[in-house]
């Protein structure tokens, strides 16, 4: 079994990786204003449980969760609807599904039910 503090540092770098993706696409075709706030509102779920992750709480990566969802469904729609950027959608397909599964993992590794033994 892996540990719960390499999947914890696993699910940071992929959350970064997420970012890193996210912002390249967008701005991929061209700097401006447009793009800028752009990427600011696509990153902004992001940013939000990385403090709790940081910390390793539970809590805040069972929600996180509900913050990789919409990655998962940019990059499908954009993988169906534009077919010159299927290379940004499948990466961000890819590393939202892996940190969708990187986070469920360790909500299990950690599961207090689990580490009680009748």
């Amino acid at each position: 079994m892996v540990s719960a503090a390499r999947l914890s540092t696993v699910a940071i770098a992929l959350l970064f990786a997420l970012l890193v993706i996210v912002v390249s696409w967008q701005l991929s075709s061209g700097i401006s204003a447009q793009r800028l706030l752009i990427c600011v509102v696509l990153t902004c779920p992001l940013w939000a449980p990385l403090r709790g992750l940081m910390r390793r709480e539970r809590r805040t990566y069972a929600w996180a969760t509900l913050c990789v969802i919409p990655y998962f469904i940019l990059g499908v729609t954009e993988a169906v609807a534009n077919p010159s950027r299927r290379l940004w959608s499948g990466l961000c397909l890819a590393v939202a599904l892996l940190l969708f599964a990187t986070l469920i993992l360790y909500l299990r590794t950690t599961n207090p039910a689990r580490s009680v033994s009748n």
